[in-house]
């Protein structure tokens, strides 16, 4: 039983004692850093019951509760009673838990599946700076949720169908002459997102005259439809009084133009060729699908990530076609006049949603419905968490709804992990189309910041050249997963690449660097197997100092930050932990000697609070997807 369970046992029978009941529930905090004391209970609520002052309330519960060994002291400030536990517990403590992996994990999970998704690209184009984002959460959240005990399975639903790849695919077929990645040592998702780039110039080039006739007024397309709808956007535009009104027509118009050029014709005709299986444009996309899974699969080596599943939109894009009938049946969704299928969430606050169009093809949310099912027939799981993008809230809100209200069994547990937009200082880092920061270049130019930043410092002595580069990786990598990761994935983020590899700030290279210091003193120590002399228990605990008490103090908590981190998936609770932790042992190092202690006891258990921080920083980094250095 950990101290708070036996803290709130020994307020329960002390509260019985006094009053015959415990009529509240009973709620720890931290004691306030102004005050002397671990935790505190506040007694307000039991003013009723007690008939008395807040101040006599406290002292009589503290009386009641110092007569148990936990407590060393109490304090009373108002209604706050603030207690201080025996320094003897946290010895103990450490003694029993300094070398016991089992610490570092709960079993919160245990007997329960999740599935993790992240990732989730489009196949047309390289891996950017926001997916870079999207895969460090899912990564870090299912590291957490194995780490509490669940069984976890990490997903990637690739988007690999549908215009965006026919773009691509048109643009190869026209300006290509047979390129490919090995004949132009361009790596395979770049060179597919080389080819997104050049049917949107070809597009250009082709709609440019059109567009300038079409905002006078002056297009004639030779198609009827296409004129009256033209007509109507022009009169509208005429109309228009608003700027934001203005510019969403004259997009409109736009691409209106754009959707009847000759080279969006041809890519509209390769996508129904592809849906009609048509063996050579079925052979192109997956030739230039490959050279994207490769690409991928190398961008994801660099950043340390990995998969369990895989599943593919060109497979499940026909599903929950199914779902939608037993929806119509069950009253759940309903059919309009024109024969497309809905259903409406006003009563949830939120609005009518299509789920089938009127010629019985699938929106976005029938195939999303499809797959939630897909996934559970799979795994059984219990937690379904989707890692997208704030721009997606919506989307997500009426899919989980929508599984409720089918009384699918899984639906209580899934769970949209919303994340912000990542920007960069300006003019850091431009990408090949000056749009988007591509992922493999941020990840090189992060290893470059920690060369420049780790050589300026001269922390490269005595290392060979094979350990100077997993040195640079090392810290460029932390640096990049430590900053994005610490902040709260709804919050927009500024990324800044140097202060991310700051040694003295909050960062990876931070905690890397502590990790590293204590692995130096316990090259030096003797063997551990001399640590369990009968001296280690002998000191005193009242000679235990207070960096001493706050480090071991900080390590007791892991537990509770795993838990709490694995009920809010948040990574960034885990790096403030490791933060905390890192910056305690610090002071530990600057305040007392280690190896040169001269009392025998005391020396034994700081290298015990050394190992047991090295260890738990391991752990925590791990969590982050972030390797240790041993040397620097």
């Amino acid at each position: 039983m950990n101290i708070q369970a036996q803290l709130i046992q020994l307020l329960d029978q002390a509260i019985n004692n006094l009053y015959g009941e415990t009529p509240v529930q009973i709620k720890l905090e931290s004691t306030n850093s102004d005050f002397r004391g671990d935790y505190t209970f506040v007694v307000f609520p039991l003013l009723r019951f007690s008939k008395t002052t807040p101040e006599l309330t406290a002292e009589a519960i503290g009386k009641e509760i110092s007569r148990n060994s936990l407590i060393a002291e109490f304090n009373v400030v108002k209604g706050f009673l603030n207690m201080v536990i025996n320094t003897s517990v946290y010895l103990d403590f450490l003694e029993n838990q300094w070398n016991n992996p089992e610490f570092l994990s709960t079993s919160v999970g245990t007997g329960k599946k999740v599935m993790v998704e992240y990732s989730s690209p489009n196949t047309n184009k390289p891996l950017h700076l926001g997916h870079i984002r999207n895969i460090l959460l899912g990564y870090s959240v299912a590291n957490i949720l194995s780490a509490n005990g669940f069984e976890t399975i990490k997903a990637n639903l690739v988007n690999d169908r549908g215009i965006h790849i026919c773009k691509s695919m048109i643009a190869w077929q026209r300006f290509g002459h047979g390129e490919t990645p090995e004949t132009s040592g361009i790596k395979g998702d770049h060179l597919v997102g080389k080819y997104y780039v050049a049917f949107e110039n070809a597009l250009v080039e082709q709609t440019r005259e059109t567009i300038e006739l079409a905002k006078k007024g002056e297009w004639q397309p030779e198609n009827t439809t296409i004129q009256e709808r033209y007509n109507k956007l022009w009169e509208a535009l005429q109309s228009a009084k608003e700027e934001k009104q203005i510019n969403k027509i004259s997009d409109d118009i736009k691409d209106l133009v754009r959707n009847q050029s000759e080279i969006m014709q041809a890519t509209a005709e390769m996508l129904r060729q592809w849906e009609a299986g048509n063996p050579d444009v079925i052979q192109l996309w997956s030739t230039m699908n490959g050279w994207v899974y490769t690409g991928f699969d190398t961008t994801y080596q660099k950043l340390g990530v990995n998969f369990n599943k895989y599943y593919y939109e060109s497979n499940t894009y026909t599903l929950g076609k199914d779902i939608v009938e037993e929806g119509l049946k069950s009253g759940v969704f309903y059919k309009k006049p024109d024969n497309s299928v809905w259903i409406d969430l006003s009563s949830e606050g939120l609005d009518e949603k299509l789920v089938l169009r009127s010629d019985g093809t699938s929106v976005y949310i029938t195939q999303d419905i499809g797959t939630a099912d897909l996934k559970y027939r799979d795994f059984g799981i219990n937690n379904s968490i989707y890692v997208v993008g704030n721009e997606q809230d919506y989307h997500f809100k009426v899919l989980i709804l929508i599984m409720k209200k089918l009384q699918r069994s899984y639906a209580e547990g899934m769970y949209h992990l919303s994340y912000g937009m990542v920007d960069l200082p300006s003019g850091k880092m431009k990408s090949r189309e000056g749009t988007v920061v591509d992922a493999d270049d941020l990840i090189q130019e992060m290893i470059n910041e920690a060369k420049t930043k780790t050589e300026e410092l001269g922390k490269t002595d005595g290392l060979a050249e094979t350990e100077l580069q997993q040195l640079y990786h090392a810290l460029g990598l932390s640096a990049l997963k430590f900053y994005i990761l610490k902040v709260d994935p709804k919050k927009r983020m500024l990324f800044n690449p140097q202060e991310s590899i700051d040694f003295q700030g909050d960062t990876g290279p931070f905690v890397q660097y502590t990790y590293a210091r204590i692995k130096s003193i316990l090259r030096k120590a003797p063997a551990m197997d001399q640590w369990s002399t009968p001296a280690s228990t002998t000191q005193n605990s009242s000679s235990l100092l207070p960096v001493e008490l706050e480090t071991i103090q900080t390590l007791y908590r892991y537990p509770e930050v795993l838990a709490e981190a694995c009920k809010a998936y948040s990574p960034a609770d885990i790096c403030s932990y490791s933060l905390d932790l890192a910056k305690a042992f610090n002071r530990l190092y600057n305040e007392v000697s280690i190896l040169n202690e001269p009392n025998e006891a005391a020396k034994i258990n700081r290298l015990k609070i050394a190992s047991f921080t090295a260890n738990t920083l391991k752990h925590s980094l791990s969590l982050l997807g972030i390797d240790v250095v041993e040397r620097m």
